[in-house]
């Protein structure tokens, strides 16, 4: 059976729980002409980061609209700025397929993070969906069913449990940050490579542990070719990153390709 691809919230929950592989791209950039463009490419989801990124409300209101035009194959994601009702249901109301709840420690921490998602009497979202309810829900039973919750494993603290947070009622995945992630188990910088044998083994924990409690595994990733090798080695779901980075990296190459004597 085909996977249905026409970027619709209940469609896209529905691939993500079923643990089929899923592949997004990452924007941090405050610029929804290009984030339309992007969610029209054929990617599974748009990620718009609130926490790190250059996003204020009014920019995730209007990307999040832009996802949603005509052509678009994607739904969007928000990794939002605290593991708190406030920001969560803010992304939400203003129309998040689903939340990248970040420094997700232990499984209360991941409850949390679900009970923020969740109206009554599973949750304690509160009701107000101002531009959510034209396309997801906007009955609460309708919108858990079209809405995902994904919890960051980022820090040791969270890696040491990422058995428990996995096992979370609600919980619809996890979602690995890889720069945090090493830092957390000692490297030196984010892309240290002389951790690499002890990041590489707690990438196979955490995929290991959403298979056996399962729910859906993603990984961030610098490129194409990277989120290729994480989704054949088990992980479910895959974030291209980002918009700004690959603006300045293409923008580079066009600039070696004019002055390739490296002349001023």
């Amino acid at each position: 059976m085909t996977r249905d691809t026409s970027g619709t919230p209940a469609a896209f929950a529905t691939a993500l729980r079923a643990r089929e592989q899923l592949v997004g791209y990452w924007s941090v950039l405050d610029s929804p002409v290009s984030t339309e463009r992007v969610a029209r490419l054929g990617y599974d989801y748009v990620a718009l980061d609130a926490q790190h990124g250059l996003i204020e409300y009014a920019g995730l209101l209007a990307s999040l609209t832009a996802i949603d035009t005509k052509g678009s194959t994607a739904v969007g994601l928000v990794r939002v700025d605290a593991n708190d009702p406030t920001p969560i249901g803010k992304a939400l109301d203003a129309g998040a397929a689903g939340v990248i709840v970040p420094l997700i420690d232990n499984a209360q921490d991941a409850a949390d993070a679900v009970a923020a998602v969740r109206y009554p009497p599973l949750g304690r979202r509160s009701y107000g969906p101002m531009r959510s309810g034209l396309r997801i829900g906007p009955n609460p039973a309708e919108a858990h069913e079209q809405t995902v919750v994904l919890a960051m494993i980022e820090t040791a603290e969270g890696l040491a449990n990422v058995a428990g947070i996995c096992a979370t009622e609600g919980l619809d995945g996890v979602y690995v940050g890889p720069s945090d992630l090493r830092i957390a188990i000692g490297g030196a910088t984010s892309t240290d490579p002389a951790v690499a044998d002890r990041f590489e083994a707690a990438l196979v924990t955490v995929r290991e542990a959403a298979a056996a409690a399962g729910i859906a595994a993603g990984i961030h990733n610098a490129d194409g070719a990277s989120a290729a090798r994480r989704l054949a080695e088990g992980y479910t779901f895959a974030t291209v990153a980002s918009d700004l980075t690959h603006l300045e990296q293409i923008a580079g190459r066009h600039l070696a390709d004019a002055r390739p004597s490296g002349d001023a």
